[in-house]
């Protein structure tokens, strides 16, 4: 009866591990429009399903720091057409990986100009048009308790730093681009105890207190438990969120009538409000795309 017991238990247990290791690779989240409950939001499904469930919705691809935005332009959008729209967060790696292999889906929206690029090199969008601005920041814990100073000081012996994967993540390509800028590559990655496949990842981790300091956006800073310090020469290192239709999009007009939708005024007043500075301002003049 023991042993009967403990290989029931060995099943179960080993059930259990293979459905968490599952659900550790479903790549990224997609979302429905807000209209959908928040559960099925947050539910890991396939682009296949997801669009089999909404058939007639515009899937859209995002970077997934942009999410609060574009889902709210997203609503707004759907309000005013009736056209619905479901969603794709995730990093920019993820993201053009999913669209070169799977060819479906309709617009593509990127935290950096430099992802849009690649996918447009790779045939999958056609041409950008620029929304905002992504303003790369030091993100500290409450009260700054390693006294880091500036960009130079991820090199001090002891800290814990997280940052963005260089291939998945759009802030992972800037820090790598900065931190060779400045010959300190070597000796930052000493002290890289994180790597995240999204740059909504790093903002838990420094909410959790697990790491001391990160390479953030300036609209992922959370006040109540991180300060910030400015980089200095920043602009050579501001990324510009872009979007465009994608090439394969089976409903091309109702693409472009989105991708318009989010240019618009109102659309950059949505970005504004979540701390995208909007493309053009007069601050970031010298950011080329």
């Amino acid at each position: 009866m023991i042993r009967m017991v403990s290989k029931v238990t060995r099943s179960i247990l080993l059930l259990l591990v293979s459905l968490v290791i599952a659900g550790m690779f479903i790549p990224g989240t997609l979302a429905a429009d807000t209209a959908v409950s928040s559960a099925s939001q947050s539910a890991n499904v396939s682009v296949d399903d997801l669009m089999a469930q909404n058939p007639d919705a515009l899937l859209i691809y995002s970077g997934a720091g942009l999410k609060k935005a574009v889902q709210e332009i997203g609503s707004t959008f759907t309000n005013e057409t009736g056209i619905p729209v479901v969603y794709n967060f995730q990093g920019s790696g993820a993201l053009l990986t999913q669209m070169e292999i799977t060819h479906k889906g309709d617009v593509l929206i990127a935290g950096g100009s430099e992802a849009y690029d690649k996918a447009e090199q790779k045939g999958l969008v056609g041409e950008p048009q620029y929304l905002a601005y992504h303003v790369p920041i030091i993100a500290v814990q409450k009260g700054n308790p390693k006294n880091i100073t500036s960009i130079e000081d991820f090199t001090k012996p002891g800290l814990k730093i997280g940052l963005g994967d260089v291939k998945a993540t759009a802030i992972g390509t800037t820090g790598d681009k900065l931190f060779k800028d400045l010959g300190i590559a070597d000796a930052v990655e000493k002290n890289v105890v994180l790597r995240t496949s999204t740059i909504n990842e790093l903002v838990s981790a420094m909410n959790a207190g697990s790491i001391d300091a990160s390479l953030l956006t300036l609209d992922q800073i959370n006040d109540k438990t991180m300060d910030t310090i400015p980089l200095n020469n920043l602009n050579p290192y501001v990324l510009v969120v872009s979007e465009g239709t994608t090439t394969f999009s089976k409903q091309p007009e109702k693409a472009q009538k989105f991708v318009d939708y989010v240019a618009s005024d109102a659309g950059k007043d949505v970005f504004k409000k979540y701390k995208f500075p909007p493309y053009g301002d007069s601050q970031y003049q010298d950011v080329q795309p």
